[in-house]
This record gives structure tokens, C-alpha cells and sequence, in this order.
């Protein structure tokens, strides 16, 4: 059955819903879901010339599926990219542009703020491939261009940062990649494409952990790589399909539907996120909070002007202590005094999340990494959900207004 076919230039809200693959012959309203490890073909010269990529066609799930294709043409859409290419998680997208674009002997200039598993991956697990990492300020421009070797191929940014908010001058960094002819990736998971588009501020490969915002309720994995189509459908496609890092249609099919309701989620639970750090702010046992919305946060500008006015759905804050173990104590007595908020190291659902970074999403960092990220014993971070914000308020209040 043929669509009709949509018109160009849509808003990305319309394109959340409306792009995807043609409906099947029954006329689905509903995006359909393909469960299916083989395609039967028509004939075998058919199949052959499918088999060798001279004819579009699906053969075999792990090669290509129609869910997976939907999910990536409506990501890519939304990102305002040529393409996108479908992973099983946030961190397998990372290690596909890892796998393709460096070799040994190239180096990766990388911001010490970043997700933990990031900085594992990249520092240490690439560097048993002879590939070597700087790690510097996330929001220093000039760090990221002092440590630009002959050898740099590729400059990596999170932004906003888990779980500091820290933002990146996407434009910026895009010209300093380019000037030595390297290539600048964006995590945009934080943000997602409501908020912020890199490759319209220059970044050459947009990353995603559709495990986060774009599901939107925690219900399965998945990750996605967004660029152009000589470097993610041709490159990171081919290595992609011989080494198995696909997402499963089904787990396609979810993010999908998540995506229909991202930027109604987005824009709600960054008002809401908002207001809470205001609120948090003027709390006597919080020592600071951690969010771009907040005119205090030094780089309040830059996310008004990247992230569409708006901070985004997560932040943090500094409870009040004396020393290492005294901070820890009071984070853990806030977090475990919740009776509503969710104890997960997980973010951008529509339940509100709590964690501690430090024990959980970079515990397996050094302490002088999470120093260098910025990540103390004091600290909390809130992926804030749909719930009604004076009950989240009272649910923090059991844990703050009860710390010694």
C-alpha cells in the first residue's frame, strides 16, 4: 500500500509521528512490527541480487528490518541528518563509531565530565586497541583546541554532561575538529533533538541512548547513530551488519512509539525540572544545584541559545556535609528517604529518577576521575518525570529537612 507522501520541511514534532516506512498491504495506522529473523524471497535471482546490495530488499533481520528502518528514518528526521543507523544500546552506538572511525595510533580528544561508561570505553578499553585519549574541560574551548595532536581524528562531547549539565560549544568544537580535519560526535541523548540538533551546529555524527528520553518509560534498550550517509549508512552500516550490534525490531517498534510523545515529554519535564532547581536552590541543606535553566549556572546563555530556551529534564545538587564520608551519608539518607522517586541510575522516564553518581553511574570510575568530573560524595542527580511537582517536592523534603 503507498503512503501519501509527506510534504518537506515539517516541524520535528510532526515528523516524530508521521515518518516512517510505507504501511503493509492491510493499511496499519499504526506502524507495524515485524518480527521476523528471515524475509522469503521471490526467486533466487531475486535473492541474489539482494544478497549483494544491487537491489533493496530485506533478507535477514540482523542485514535490515522495516520496524529498525521506521525508527531510523524518524530518528534521522527529527536530528535533521542524512540517515541513521540503529544500535541495541547507547554504549554499542559509541563503540560503532569507536570500531569505524579510529585505528591504532589515532587519538580522541574527550571531556573529563562525561558519562562514566564513556570514559571507560573510550580511555580504557580503546587504549587496548592502541588508541589514546585526552580527557579535558568540558567547557573550556581552548583546552579542546590546545590538545589537538597530528594525529586527533575525533573530538567526542556529551552535552548537556551526566550529571553535571555541563555544556559544549557545539559550533565551536565543529571548527576546531574541521580546521584539523577531524570529526566532532555529539551525545545528544540529554538533550534530544526537541532541545538541540548538533548536525545543524556542525557536529559530524550525532549519538543517541534511545534507552533514555526517546523511550520514554524505561521499557527496553537501544541506541542510534545519526550522520551522513557516506559515514554511517556505508561505513558504520557495513560493520554494523557483520558484527551483529543491531537493534531488535521489537525494541525499535517501542522507542518508536516513545518518540510520538518526546517533545510533549521533553518540554514538560524541563518546566518542571526548572522549578525544581529554583526551588532546590533555596533549600538551606542544599549546597549547590546543578542545572542549565538556572541563571546561576555558568553557562546559562549557551543553553538558552543551543537548547531551544529550555535546561532540559535533568539536574543535580550538592547536599550539605563535612568531608567524604559525611557527604555520602547525607546523599544516601535523602535518596533512600524517598518514598516516590525511583532509585535508578536510569533518566528520561516519565517516573521521576534518584541516584548517586558516585556509587553508581561512575563507580567504576577512579576517585581522580570522578574528581575530574566534577563527581563528589555529596551529590544527586534527578531525571524528573510527569509526576506532580509538589509531590516530588514533599518526597525530597522527607530526606533534606531530616539531614543533621
Amino acid at each position: 500500500m503507498t503512503d501519501k507522501k509527506l510534504p518537506p520541511g515539517l516541524h520535528p514534532d510532526t515528523l516524530a509521528v508521521r515518518e516512517a516506512v510505507e504501511r503493509s498491504q492491510w493499511g496499519e495506522h499504526s506502524e507495524a512490527l515485524y518480527l521476523a529473523s528471515s524475509f522469503v524471497q521471490p526467486n533466487a535471482e531475486t535473492a541474489a541480487r539482494r544478497f549483494a546490495a544491487l537491489e533493496e530488499g530485506y533478507t535477514y533481520t540482523r542485514t535490515g528490518n522495516p520496524t529498525v528502518t521506521s525508527f531510523e528514518r524518524r530518528l534521522a528526521a527529527m536530528e535533521g541528518t542524512e540517515c541513521a543507523i540503529a544500535t541495541s544500546t547507547g554504549m554499542s552506538a559509541i563503540l560503532l563509531v569507536a570500531l569505524t572511525v579510529l585505528k591504532t595510533g589515532d587519538h580522541v580528544i574527550c571531556s573529563q565530565s562525561m558519562f562514566g561508561s564513556t570514559i571507560k570505553l573510550l580511555g580504557t578499553e580503546m587504549a587496548r586497541f592502541g588508541v589514546e585519549t585526552s580527557f579535558v574541560s568540558q567547557t573550556d574551548v581552548e583546552a579542546w583546541k590546545a590538545a589537538i595532536r597530528p594525529n586527533t581524528r575525533m573530538l567526542f562531547a556529551e552535552t548537556p554532561t551526566n550529571p553535571l549539565t555541563d555544556l559544549c560549544d557545539i559550533a565551536a568544537l565543529a571548527d576546531i575538529a574541521h580546521a584539523h580535519g577531524a570529526l566532532l560526535a555529539v551525545d545528544n541523548s540529554f538533550a534530544t533533538p526537541v532541545l538541540q540538533q548538533p548536525a545543524k551546529l556542525g557536529a559530524d555524527l550525532v549519538v543517541h541512548s534511545g534507552t533514555k528520553f526517546l523511550d520514554g518509560q524505561g521499557r527496553v534498550m537501544a541506541g542510534a547513530v545519526c550522520g551522513t550517509v557516506a559515514l554511517v549508512d556505508k561505513v558504520m552500516g557495513t560493520f554494523l551488519r557483520s558484527g551483529g550490534l543491531n537493534l531488535s525490531p521489537f525494541n525499535a517498534w517501542v522507542v518508536m512509539k516513545g518518540m510520538e510523545t518526546l517533545s510533549l515529554r521533553v518540554k514538560a519535564e524541563s518546566a518542571a525540572a526548572l522549578e525544581l532547581a529554583r526551588w532546590l536552590e533555596a533549600h538551606p541543606k542544599v549546597a549547590r544545584v546543578y542545572y542549565p535553566g538556572l541563571e546561576s549556572h555558568p553557562q546559562h546563555a549557551l543553553a538558552m541559545r543551543q537548547q531551544n530556551g529550555m535546561g532540559g529534564a535533568v539536574l543535580a545538587f550538592d547536599v550539605v556535609g563535612e568531608g567524604a564520608e559525611q557527604l555520602r551519608a547525607n546523599a544516601f539518607h535523602v535518596v533512600d528517604s524517598t518514598l516516590l522517586c525511583s532509585i535508578t541510575a536510569n533518566l528520561g522516564d516519565v517516573k521521576t529518577t534518584i541516584t548517586h553518581p558516585a556509587s553508581t553511574s561512575h563507580g567504576r570510575l577512579t576517585e581522580e576521575q570522578r574528581q575530574s568530573a566534577g563527581v563528589g560524595q555529596g551529590l544527586i542527580r534527578i531525571s524528573v518525570g510527569l509526576e506532580h511537582l509538589d509531590d516530588l517536592k514533599a518526597d525530597l523534603l522527607r530526606g533534606l529537612d531530616t539531614l543533621t
